[in-house]
């Protein structure tokens, strides 16, 4: 008997040596039965690191419940020392407005030599076609504040329009997407390039606001773009992931992986956005009152607009010249949450807003609401194309507004005479009624429906 319990006491030693060896230089073979018990703890801790990212190592190697330290605590007489958990990441707001900027529209020469006088530097300036006059962007004093600054200027010229420089930025998040084509067009009954015609084939000019987009993607071969950016502009180019993808979601080739809703349309595109500091693509006021000028003189039919900021009285009142030329506008709805307050331009009663809808019509979680929100319509894992080559799914209200442009493009290609109001009223007879019934702040008039769009032709 004591020579049995020896034996075994001397090969539990030899076990235990064996593996000490192996972990702890690598060099000698130890026991392989061992080894595959550590290397399953191993696989085991890839997988809690994977799924816990608030401390370092697996769940075994901190609870004590087994793996390699707890092999080590038999050896080595002492515990391994904890890390410290990592403090959560503080979110820094990302700015609204220009901070030593403020901008004008209408100021004669007379009030920019007082504003001159007074400290003020004239950074740009440009003469709006649509307004006969011009918009300019002024440096304020040092040690004026910015509400200081806009009193002064408003009070000097009380006929002109004075406001901060503010920021807009695209309306998108990331979602997965399971299907190829999410069922976004299916979903309202946009039919495909080839069942298009009649009417619903004429000549459609479309405008859009947005970042930077790629002209060299496969979903732009054979397509009729135009692409501006703002004189004088100096700052950064934007990134293409936001203006590619909306881009071909309206005018993307039929061949394509990506077929647009407009496919053979023109779009003219201005780029008006910068890339600042942390990936941040945004426009100013300054630089959307020049697209939307720019637009107006290039005789579009409707403008997509999936971006949102702030109320601004220049972006208001270039809204309100430009509609006041026939021109429709569509924006996005925004993507600051069902409690946010209204954003602009959507906001604005010159303006069709859109929010968005999941597959299953439910609202987008996102989508922000409100009385101003007139159509709903596809805006979560929407596929469409990526910013180098391929495609992707995309989220937001972003993508919801193109299919309300492409709808009311191709009505105003249809009977040029028809006006934003009319093309307005005739999109609100034939949506799908969502929530409650009639007009409400989550859906608007309900969901877009393509079918009726043609239905003359078809």
């Amino acid at each position: 008997m004591f020579a049995g319990f020896h034996s075994s006491k001397m090969a539990l030693i030899a076990l235990l040596a064996g593996t000490i060896l192996v972990v702890g230089d690598m060099l000698a073979i130890g026991n392989p039965a061992l080894l595959h018990v550590l290397g399953t703890s191993e696989a085991l801790a890839d997988d809690d690191d994977d799924d816990d990212d608030d401390d370092r190592g697996s769940s075994s190697a901190r609870d004590g419940s087994g793996g390699r330290n707890d092999f080590f605590r038999i050896f080595r007489g002492r515990s391994t020392p904890r890390l410290p958990r990592r403090a959560p990441r503080r979110v820094v707001p990302l700015p609204t407005r220009a901070q030593i900027e403020i901008i004008g529209l209408g100021l004669t020469a007379a009030q920019l030599d007082q504003l001159s006088a007074s400290g003020y530097s004239v950074f740009e300036r440009e003469t709006l076609g649509a307004f006969g006059a011009d918009v300019v962007k002024l440096r304020i004093p040092s040690g004026l504040t910015l509400e200081a600054a806009r009193e002064q200027a408003a009070t000097l010229a009380p006929q002109a329009v004075v406001d901060f420089n503010h920021f807009y930025r695209p309306e998108q998040r990331s979602h997965p997407c399971a299907a190829a084509d999410c069922l976004a067009r299916t979903l309202i009954g946009w039919p495909e390039p080839k069942e298009w015609r009649g009417s619903c084939g004429g000549n459609v000019r479309i405008g859009l606001v947005d970042t930077a987009i790629n002209p060299d993607h496969s979903a732009f071969e054979g397509a009729n773009i135009e692409i501006i950016r703002p004189s004088g502009t100096k700052l950064p180019e934007s990134g293409k992931q936001h203006g590619t993808a909306v881009a071909a979601l309206l005018i993307g080739s039929a061949a394509s992986r990506t077929p647009g809703l407009v496919p053979g349309g023109t779009l003219v595109a201005v780029d008006a956005f910068y890339r600042a500091k942390r990936q941040d693509d945004r426009a100013d006021a300054y630089d959307l009152v020049r697209a939307l000028d720019l637009l107006a003189g290039r005789k579009v039919h409707v403008v997509n607009l999936s971006l949102a900021g702030p109320a601004n009285l220049l972006l208001e009142q270039a809204v309100k010249k430009v509609s006041g030329q026939g021109v429709i506008m569509v924006a996005a709805a925004g993507n600051k949450g069902p409690k946010a307050e209204p954003v602009y331009p959507a906001a604005y009663a010159e303006v069709m807003a859109v929010t968005a809808t999941d597959k299953e019509k439910r609202p987008y979680r996102r989508a922000g609401r409100g009385e101003h929100i007139d159509f709903a319509a596809p805006g979560v894992a929407v596929w469409t194309a990526a910013s180098i080559s391929g495609a992707r799914p995309k989220t937001g209200t972003s993508f919801a507004a193109p299919f309300v442009t492409a709808a009311a493009a191709l009505m105003k290609a249809a009977d040029p005479y028809l006006a934003a109001d009319r093309i307005r009223e005739m999109l609100t007879r034939s949506v799908e009624d969502l929530g409650d019934p009639g007009k409400d702040p989550v859906f608007g008039w309900g969901l877009l429906n393509a079918r009726a769009l043609c239905q003359p032709a078809l």
